[in-house]
């Protein structure tokens, strides 16, 4: 029996070429299962999303099919790959502040936009309102004390569902986007969890 002990390491370097610009995205020293974990599930989603988009009664053209497998893919693979050890050893690494931080989050609102603009006729209120609401959680979030992250964080994620049933219109075949966007981003990526060995057993 391994005893329950928080392993909280600095991440290992990444390594050097091609190998290395996947650590840096997913975080050095990933174990295979870790890997198979983000990979299998998001060429899963990159699949099964447009299958399903193309089941509905619209004329979809290839940009919108092709994105909505490239969002699957991200926001499915984001999930997964932010909640790893080894992505938390590496994204909440020493030097990793706030800037770090927000800037990984605004990159996002790019998504907001694009699902705005082709999925959803332009619809300025569901970008400013989405916009909004992810930057103010995200400092809500860093601004917390690190024993209330956790709570803070679901309950702004429980916000995002109300708010995703009751007061946006869903997006036809992207009806998956806000719930998966928002648990990448406020519950997986944000939260500073101490990460795990693999021998650690409970």
């Amino acid at each position: 029996m391994q005893s329950d002990v928080l392993y909280s390491p600095a991440p290992p370097m990444p390594r050097t070429g091609w190998q290395g610009q996947l650590d840096r995205f997913i975080g050095p020293g990933a174990t295979p299962a870790e890997v198979i974990l983000q990979l299998v599930p998001s060429l899963g989603a990159a699949i099964s999303a447009p299958i399903y988009a193309s089941t509905l009664p619209i004329d979809w053209n290839p940009l919108q099919l092709s994105l909505i497998a490239i969002l699957g893919f991200d926001l499915v693979g984001g999930v997964l790959t932010n909640a790893t050890a080894a992505a938390k050893r590496w994204y909440h690494r020493s030097g990793q502040g706030w800037r770090q931080h927000l800037t990984f989050v605004s990159v996002h609102l790019f998504h907001i936009g694009l699902v705005a603009i082709l999925f959803r006729g332009a619809d300025g209120f569901f970008f400013a309102g989405i916009s909004s609401y992810l930057l103010l959680a995200s400092v809500l979030i860093l601004a917390s004390p690190l024993y209330l992250q956790r709570p803070i964080s679901l309950g702004l994620y429980g916000l995002v569902l109300l708010g995703d049933r009751y007061l946006f219109a869903p997006t036809p075949g992207l009806e998956w986007f806000l719930p998966l966007f928002f648990l990448k981003l406020l519950v997986s990526h944000l939260l500073n969890e101490t990460p795990y060995r693999q021998t650690d057993r409970r």
